[in-house]
């Protein structure tokens, strides 16, 4: 990881206090702790310290029973200071404590008070329980993704989780920060999953307005419907992934698998050879081990990348040159992103160091 060791980070002098929860709150505080914001993690007495929780990591932590009376007068004096807070409890759990909105902004008239939930704060749903993949069900996210003729496929927890909740969180912190230092009123941010993952889907709203993508997953450009945008499986049983949407790249994607004489794949976006063009480059890719197509087409315009495992992606060339990733105390993982000029983010501290 390429960081100036006296780096303070881009957010030095922000100071933010966590509850201390799991998902996509930890992933906005550290997202923020990352790049220098001093995050203090309130946990619960006892709370054991996970040296493989990368969300966790570059804390500071004080352990406060906040069903207690002084524990409650701990977390006010700590939050009075603070720019901000983050919590991702269910809707009223706060104020129950004692350390709603109402009483915290009292306390600190510029505090930025971020409440990460699915559902939101309001609404039918507001209070029920609920986990990324059904955050995402009903933004018609999850819909999208999948084979054709398969059923929806969650993508993992990044859409409702991490990209529609923690990344909103640091974003709409950092937007609540500003705000506040430029009209000395903080405010609550209520930030919704839900709101999150379909904000994400952005890009093809717009789509379908244009009549350029349909509501049938799997048979869209970038869904895996056009077999220039797909993986396939190498004579060794990897994979390898092509993106060659534009018309340059897919001439460079035709000329080094051999096909650009090949009159099926003229017609790049025609749906009636679709499916026979597929299991042609499906044929060709299968013929070849995943190295011999790396070197082949690795690093040229036809949009080419091996499909990497976990284990894979911290020694591949381009990603160790970079140095995309970090260990921490025997615990691979992603370096803080993205990078900065002046201000580089620190190299992280393991969760309790």
């Amino acid at each position: 990881m390429k960081a100036a060791t006296k780096s303070a980070g881009a957010l030095s002098g922000l100071t933010i206090i966590e509850m201390a929860g799991i998902g996509p709150g930890p992933f906005a505080c550290m997202m923020l702790a990352d790049h220098g914001a001093e995050v203090i993690r309130i946990d619960r007495p006892g709370a054991r310290v996970d040296p493989t929780d990368v969300l966790a990591r570059s804390r500071k932590r004080v352990e406060l029973d906040l069903k207690s009376e002084d524990g409650r007068a701990a977390a006010r004096e700590l939050i009075r200071k603070a720019d901000g807070v983050v919590e991702g409890y269910r809707p009223g759990v706060m104020e129950r404590l004692g350390l709603g909105p109402e009483v915290l902004l009292a306390d600190n008239p510029k505090l930025v008070y971020g409440r990460m939930t699915g559902w939101g704060q309001e609404g039918p749903l507001a209070k029920a329980a609920g986990h990324d993949i059904n955050y995402i069900a009903i933004t018609g996210a999850l819909n999208a993704f999948g084979r054709a003729g398969e059923k929806p496929t969650p993508p993992i927890n990044m859409v409702g989780d991490f990209g529609g909740g923690g990344m909103m969180m640091a974003f709409a912190m950092l937007a609540g920060v500003l705000s506040a230092r430029s009209t000395g009123q903080g405010q609550v941010i209520d930030c919704a999953m839900t709101d999150g993952a379909s904000l994400l889907m952005g890009m093809i709203w717009g789509f379908r307005a244009q009549g350029i993508w349909g509501d049938e997953r799997g048979t869209n450009y970038l869904d895996t419907g056009a077999p220039y945008y797909d993986t396939y499986e190498t004579a060794d049983g990897l994979y390898v992934a092509i993106g060659s949407i534009e018309p340059p790249f897919y001439a460079r994607m035709l000329e080094a698998t051999g096909l650009s004489d090949d009159p099926l794949f003229k017609d790049q976006d025609g749906i009636e050879d679709r499916e026979t063009r597929r299991a042609r480059l499906t044929q060709i890719f299968a013929a070849k081990t995943r190295a011999e197509w790396c070197l082949l087409m690795e690093g040229t315009d036809a949009c080419f990348a091996p499909v990497l495992s976990f284990a894979e992606a911290p020694s591949y060339p381009h990603n160790a040159q970079r140095q995309a990733f970090v260990e921490l105390d025997g615990v691979m993982q992603p370096a803080p992103a993205p990078r900065f000029s002046l201000t580089p983010a620190p190299l992280p501290r393991a969760p309790g160091a």
